[in-house]
């Protein structure tokens, strides 16, 4: 009988700690005073729902960034047909690297990383950078360097598609500095 008592008090002993401890993670952890020392007003603030009030992306606008302001002047100012495919694919490879963020296609052409769910102020940079374009040259080759130049600008490297790709951008680096 002592120990089915004692057990009974170790039992006890034990949900009342567990009781404790979730008391405990109930209890709010994000909430900070702030004393006006002019007015001697006490103000709490809670920074979780401060934080979770902010608006970081709107997926409306990052639609219509991405759709209306990335693709679809890209597709109507990049030579269309099928002899341009593989140039157009080299400046989307570009613009997805700047959209995510220096993440390359891997041998099996998986890049691991969706470009349409990148950071709003991301596709803000893209989409002011193809409007310029469009309104200077429309050349591919100037869309395809300033995207190039964007991505060295954030240390984002480059879709490399074989052992030429490197000199290439080293030749356009060198001639672009000479005139």
């Amino acid at each position: 009988m002592k120990k089915t008592n004692i057990n009974k008090a170790q039992e006890d002993k034990k949900y009342l700690e567990k009781l404790e401890i979730l008391q405990r993670a109930k209890d709010q952890k994000e909430k900070q005073l702030i004393v006006d020392f002019e007015t001697d007003n006490i103000e709490e603030i809670d920074r979780v729902k401060e934080i979770l009030n902010k608006n970081f992306d709107d997926p409306q606008e990052k639609y219509e960034l991405y759709y209306n302001g990335i693709q679809k002047v890209l597709m109507k100012y990049l030579p269309k047909g099928k002899d341009f495919k593989e140039q157009r694919q080299i400046i989307y490879d570009e613009k997805n690297m700047f959209l995510n963020r220096g993440k390359a296609k891997n041998e099996k052409g998986i890049r691991g990383s969706d470009g349409r769910m990148t950071y709003n102020e991301d596709m803000m940079k893209l989409t002011n950078l193809i409007s310029d374009w469009v309104t200077s040259s429309q050349d591919p080759v100037d869309l395809y360097q300033k995207l190039y130049d964007l991505n060295e600008k954030y240390e984002y490297g480059h879709q490399n598609y074989d052992y030429t790709s490197q000199s290439f951008h080293k030749s356009s680096k060198i001639s672009n500095k000479k005139h």
